[in-house]
């Protein structure tokens, strides 16, 4: 309840408080131009860093390993593009930090150390005690294919 009070409600409020006092120190047109700013930028940045990261997915697989590394940076970069076409102040700090590596690759390692251990991963055979009943044969009147 914590954390979706914060994202619908606090956010919003927090940033309806930066436009005020940021417009009330520079001005209403200087406040329009510098969030119309930081989109152009950011959407520019975000393109650029998306290309990247994706070209490291496809190396990674080139390399016949699993990318988790380049899938959780790229879905940085979209959380960053998310944030910095959101208005606001708060919002574009949040999505430039978000475009620099070695910040993305802190709250990977956060969130990494966060929830490991809490899935348990088998892989190879394994034997299930359950009953097996052959399902019945296809009608042949029956127009579905598959069922």
């Amino acid at each position: 309840m914590g954390i979706l009070f914060m994202l619908f409600v606090g956010i919003p409020i927090a940033e309806i408080a930066l436009f005020i006092f940021v417009g009330g120190r520079i001005g209403l047109p200087a406040t329009l131009v510098i969030i119309v700013l930081t989109a152009v930028v950011g959407s520019a940045l975000v393109a650029r860093q998306g290309a990247e990261a994706i070209a490291q997915v496809q190396n990674a697989f080139f390399e016949a390993r699993f990318p988790s590394k380049e899938l959780a940076h790229g879905a940085m970069i979209v959380v960053a593009g998310a944030f910095l076409v959101t208005p606001g102040f708060l919002t574009d700090g949040l999505g430039f930090l978000l475009l620099v590596p070695p910040f993305r690759e802190a709250v990977r390692m956060a969130i990494s150390k966060r929830f490991s251990g809490r899935w348990v991963v088998r892989s190879g055979p394994q034997r299930t005690d359950a009953e097996w009943r052959e399902p019945p044969p296809p009608d042949p009147e029956d127009p579905t294919p598959l069922r």
